[in-house]
């Protein structure tokens, strides 16, 4: 049993989605093997800013719309012919007639949950497109809709999983499938009790693929992304990265939490649960090994560097200048819990707290008008933070060159460091 995850750049158009249909061929099975599919190349930035101007208001709200759907035309012009272009034009179109009647009333539900009714049908129309060109060129599989499978609560743009249910919905329908066709699904999205679309947080696909692998008692599980492996630098940031051969779990959850992007965070621990071992591999060069994760750990131990910008720094102290102390710790924490803001780094002192935070334009203005109603609160934004793991002096040295550091958090094999770039 298999698990296949292709992301957004894997599918970002025809040929893309015939190199798919290639690497299915000659490294999958033409049964137990499970496909997840992300929406098809930058089409969820465009969801969101779809869904922005409609939430805003916006004149070009329909004009947004019509470019996302005419990429998607375009593509199935160049995969089909005849009979079979028209069926599965008349299968996308009738998929994005459900944000046609979102978009035609005027806003009154809340954000997220617009958000997650509109974002979805990116995962929805390209494993219809991805599915029907590989049933047009022999490889015989079974469309399936996530959210009947993955289950959730109303937490929309991130739900959490109901891992029971999930499993058992999973276990009870899929495995009869699977012994004689592929099944090809959906990454990122999930479904409610009272079949609400929810969102598994940017980049759960990764998440999605974790759940089926878990659930299915998978062999293994593969990542097919645009890079070679798993690297030990963002290229956007490092000229000279390093492809890791081999990676620990844990030292993958670690990586993947502090905001290495070429896992999604919760992906890891399904798997280690199950000892199930996950590959992440270049769908540009399928040939090649990649980076295998499994409970073995590598033999050299290379230092990774992750960077994250538009950070925000947020100090916040007693307005009494007392003590910081465990109740002001438990109501920090709630302000953050109920305004949906993650922390990604933090150091509390006797007198404040520190924390880093990623910004968005919705969550820390409010996050910190409501700090502000109990504490004194100062903070600085535009910066970068910066986490090397195995870190050792030359690697912090490297980083810091036109930097100022603002806050820093050691621990015995990671570093991270909240910096202002002074070139700017």
């Amino acid at each position: 049993m298999q698990i296949f995850k292709f992301g957004g750049a894997s599918a970002k158009d025809a040929n893309g989605i015939r190199n798919i249909t290639k690497i299915v061929k000659e490294y999958g099975s033409p049964q137990n093997l499970l496909i997840v599919v992300s929406a098809m190349g930058k089409t969820t930035n465009s969801l969101e800013d779809l869904t922005k101007a409609f939430f805003n208001r916006q004149d070009n709200t329909h004009e947004i719309f019509e470019q996302i759907k005419q990429y998607h035309f375009d593509v199935i012009d160049e995969l089909f012919e005849g009979a079979e272009k028209e069926k599965v034009a008349d299968d996308i179109s009738n998929q994005f007639v459900e944000v046609d009647w979102i978009i035609e009333d005027e806003p009154h539900d809340e954000f997220d949950y617009v958000y997650d009714q509109i974002v979805s049908i990116g995962e929805l129309v390209s494993t219809k497109i991805v599915s029907a060109y590989l049933n047009a060129n022999q490889v015989q599989n079974k469309w399936i809709d996530a959210r009947g499978y993955i289950q959730t609560d109303n937490t929309y743009r991130e739900g959490k999983v109901d891992w029971d249910l999930s499993a058992t919905l999973i276990q009870n329908e899929l495995p009869a499938i699977l012994k004689n066709e592929i099944i090809v699904t959906q990454g990122f999205v999930g479904g409610t009790s009272e079949n609400f679309t929810t969102t598994l947080g940017r980049e759960g696909s990764d998440y999605s693929a974790a759940i089926f692998a878990y659930s299915l008692n998978a062999e293994q599980m593969t990542i097919w992304k645009d890079v070679p492996g798993v690297l030990n630098a963002d290229p956007k940031w490092f000229d000279n990265t390093q492809k890791l051969d081999q990676l620990s779990y844990l030292d993958a959850i670690e990586l993947a939490y502090y905001g290495a992007t070429v896992i999604h965070p919760k992906t890891i621990k399904p798997l280690q649960n199950k000892q199930i071992p996950l590959y992440v591999r270049s769908f540009i060069k399928p040939e090649e090994s990649g980076t295998v994760i499994s409970n073995e750990a590598p033999k050299k131990i290379i230092p990774s560097f992750i960077f994250k910008i538009k950070q925000v720094l947020i100090s916040i102290s007693p307005t009494d200048f007392s003590f910081i102390v465990e109740e002001n710790l438990s109501d920090i924490f709630e302000v953050f819990h109920a305004t949906g803001v993650k922390i990604n780094t933090m150091h509390n002192s006797a007198i404040s707290f520190s924390v880093s935070v990623d910004f968005d334009e919705r969550k820390t203005p409010v996050l910190i008008s409501k700090l502000k109603e109990s504490f004194k609160v100062r903070y600085n934004d535009n910066l970068e933070l910066i986490t090397i793991r195995h870190y050792n002096q030359e690697t912090i040295d490297r980083v810091l060159v036109n930097k100022e550091t603002l806050l820093e958090v050691r621990s015995r094999h990671t570093i991270q460091m909240v910096v202002k770039d002074l070139s700017n």
